[in-house]
Order: structure tokens, then C-alpha cells, then sequence
């Protein structure tokens, strides 16, 4: 008898669109592991279940995404990154304990070390726009880099009022009408929002009025160029866009399933690119 192939998958409600499949199932092919990667398209009030039974379903591990993160959380065995965020979007069996983390803090990090150079370097405020799990996560990342001065506007203010309660005093509130303002004495400027995504209005933003050092970060990567990041590009400013993101953070859950730490690559993203430039639209993880 043959041991069964190690497989691991992206579950989320709906999840045709996800590029994880193409991510892993790319790395796989690469370093020559026998292995699978799958969609599964999983509704909410199944999620629990699904997870809680994956060695059943011939699984070894997961990733989530939206709607499922918190919901992942729950239904898991923690690390304290991912509950200090309060979300989980990477899940593994460990014997018979289902573990989670949370790769969108590394996946953060590494692509702004990687398009930004430095930019944790020097003093500095960040504004952070939003005020959801995203937002949860980048300020976490944020803040284990020892950044002082996090500044976050989100169309609810009640959210980033909350946001400043759960990581402390180094995180401070805005209004979203005074996001402009914030932007005159900012070295980073993260979107965390979907502002600018197909059907969504576009991220209104006086990107002007930024010091010329400034890095700008924006989570979309459908489309590959938001108008921010043209507007950002436009000024000359470094960027980093969704696309290395979601790069990033899928190396962690690689590892965690299939013994091997990945590489980000330039034909990697050359593959995706030429993915997404394909209909349909409203990609997710």
C-alpha cells in the first residue's frame, strides 16, 4: 500500500475565484512534492464541522478566507498571533489538535521588507485605512516591527475607536474625513479596505500631500494596479501592492503542510499576473 498524498485546501463562501490553488499548486510542481492543493466552497453554518472533521475529508491542513476567518479561530487551537488579531486563516492538524495562525501578519511584512527596503528604519506614522480583520492584522505587524505611531481612519469611527482599545496606546483614532490630513507628516500608508476593488467606489485620497520618502501599501490586488498605487507610482513613491501579499502569506501554511519553505518568485507573480488579467472578476485569497 502507498501512504495517501498529503492535501491541503482554501475554504471560504464563495471561494471559485481564490488564487491560493495557483500559488500552491505552482510550489508543489516546483520542488517536486506529492501533494494537492483544492478549493472547497464551504457556507457558514457547515464551516465548524468541515474543519473540525479535515483528516476525514483527506486533509491536513487549510486555508481560510472570508467569511470564515473568525469562525476558524474558534473552532481551532490558536497561536497568540492569531489571537491577538482575532482572526486565523492558515489551519494544520497536530495529531489529533487542529492548529491555527495567522499568516496575513508575516504576508505584510515580508512584502513591504521586499518592495520598501528600510522602511521600518526610521521614525515615522503610519495611517492605516480601515478598520477590519485586515486592518487587525496589519497594525499587529506593525506594531511587532516596534512602529510607534499608528494612525487609523475607517468610515465607521466606532471601528477604529475599537481598534485603538484592543492594541493600546501607540494606535490612535481618526475621523475618515480627516484622512488627508494624517497623510502630511505619514512614511507609510496602508489601505486595508475595498475601496477601489471592482464595484466599489475608488479610495478618494490626497496622496500630494505625502513626504516624498513615503511607502504606499495597498491590500487589493483586483485590479493588479489600484488607483491608489497609480496615483502613489505617478509621485514616484515606493509601493507595495496585494499581489506580494498574498505571495507572502501563503509561504507559511506551505511549510506547515508540506515540509518545505517556498519561495517567492518572479515567475510566480508573472503567473498570477497573466491569471488575473483573465475574467472573470472579484477574486478572493
Amino acid at each position: 500500500m502507498t501512504a495517501p498524498v498529503p492535501a491541503a485546501c482554501v475554504i471560504g463562501w464563495p471561494i471559485g475565484h481564490s488564487r491560493s490553488p495557483l500559488i500552491h499548486n505552482y510550489w508543489l510542481k516546483r520542488y517536486g512534492i506529492a501533494g494537492e492543493y483544492r478549493r472547497e466552497a464551504v457556507p457558514p453554518d457547515q464551516f465548524r464541522a468541515f474543519v473540525q472533521s479535515l483528516a476525514a475529508h483527506g486533509y491536513v491542513g487549510a486555508n481560510v478566507t472570508v467569511p470564515h476567518k473568525e469562525a476558524a479561530l474558534n473552532a481551532s487551537a490558536p497561536d497568540d498571533r492569531a489571537r491577538a488579531v482575532g482572526a486565523a486563516n492558515t489551519l494544520w492538524l497536530d495529531g489529533g489538535v487542529l492548529r491555527s495562525t495567522n499568516t496575513d501578519v508575516e504576508g505584510f511584512l515580508n512584502n513591504l521588507d521586499a518592495c520598501g527596503p528600510g522602511w521600518d528604519r526610521g521614525p515615522g506614522k503610519t495611517l492605516v485605512l480601515g478598520g477590519g480583520g485586515a486592518a487587525r492584522a496589519v497594525i499587529y505587524a506593525l506594531l511587532e516591527r516596534g512602529i510607534g505611531h499608528i494612525v487609523v481612519a475607517n468610515r465607521t469611527e466606532g471601528r477604529a475607536e475599537a481598534l485603538r482599545e484592543r492594541f493600546g496606546a501607540r494606535v490612535h483614532a481618526a475621523r475618515w474625513d480627516d484622512r488627508n490630513a494624517a497623510l502630511d507628516d505619514a512614511a507609510l500608508v496602508v489601505n486595508t479596505t475595498t475601496l477601489g476593488m471592482p464595484g466599489q467606489p475608488e479610495l478618494v485620497l490626497d496622496i500630494g500631500r505625502l513626504p516624498g520618502h513615503a511607502i504606499v501599501a495597498d491590500l487589493v490586488y483586483w485590479p493588479l494596479i489600484t488607483p491608489l498605487i497609480r496615483s502613489a507610482r505617478a509621485r514616484e513613491l515606493r509601493t507595495a501592492d496585494g499581489l506580494g501579499m498574498l505571495m507572502h502569506q501563503a509561504v507559511g501554511g506551505f511549510v506547515q503542510w508540506f515540509g518545505k519553505k517556498p519561495e517567492v518568485t518572479a515567475d510566480l507573480r508573472a503567473r498570477l499576473e497573466a491569471d488575473l488579467s483573465l475574467p472573470p472578476t472579484s477574486p478572493s485569497e
